[in-house]
């Protein structure tokens, strides 16, 4: 693969939100879970851990998951995804990409079942075969994130690179003592993301959404006199 080819394969990544219900082979998931343990981390501490879940065990999960939201239980994570307040372009961000998602289902921004529905969704895994729990040592710190954030990263490009779709998901997070019990993980481990892979179901017009990307000039800054 040349480099234009391999950054292709970087911007072609997007979020999926449909999947078929085909299953993805052991194999595949091996090859890219291996691969991805080639991520950087910290004195080559690799304190990365995945819980792969199908089959039975992936229903399950998603039957208790759904079940506490049904419930109204307030989401509990392990830890907080981010700064609060958030600075104001982040949530001015958060904002235009979930009305714009709103927009392409028809959700009304009024529609509050609608509205819930689609939340719940992230609890059926939108219909994928499998779901990867990624979890750390509890009180692991910030670099500790950072070294699971491009392991994450490196799943997903190897998954895109066989075709597959992935979406990760703090939301399942959220409910990290249900996905704790569910799946027998001790206390010890802290729950830092889910993803949901499959083969992307491409009728699905959620499966287009790309939300809007910043250009170069907002974020990068050049230093060089």
């Amino acid at each position: 693969m040349n480099p234009t080819e391999f950054l292709s394969l970087i911007s072609r990544r997007h979020c999926q939100r449909a999947f078929t219900d085909a299953p993805v082979g052991r194999d595949v998931l091996e090859g890219v879970l291996l691969a991805a343990g080639q991520a950087p981390s910290g004195k080559n501490t690799q304190p990365w851990k995945v819980t792969v879940v199908s089959g039975a065990a992936r229903d399950g999960l998603s039957a208790a998951l759904c079940a506490a939201f049904d419930a109204g239980e307030k989401a509990a994570p392990d830890y907080e995804y981010s700064l609060l307040p958030s600075p104001a372009e982040w949530k001015e961000r958060a904002r235009t990409c979930g009305f714009s998602l709103f927009e392409l289902k028809g959700i009304a921004r009024d529609d509050v079942e609608a509205r819930r529905a689609h939340g719940r969704e992230n609890f059926t895994f939108f219909g994928a075969p499998v779901q990867l729990i990624f979890h750390l040592q509890a009180g692991s710190e910030r670099g500790n994130f950072l070294d699971l954030g491009m392991f994450i990263q490196n799943v997903m490009l190897g998954l895109t690179a066989y075709g597959l779709g992935s979406c990760p998901q703090f939301s399942v997070a959220g409910y990290a003592a249900v996905v704790r019990e569910s799946l027998g993980l001790g206390a010890d481990r802290w729950v830092v993301a889910g993803m949901s892979v499959g083969w992307p179901y491409e009728a699905a017009s959620v499966n287009t959404f790309v939300p809007e990307r910043l250009p170069l000039a907002d974020f990068v800054d050049w230093r060089d006199g």
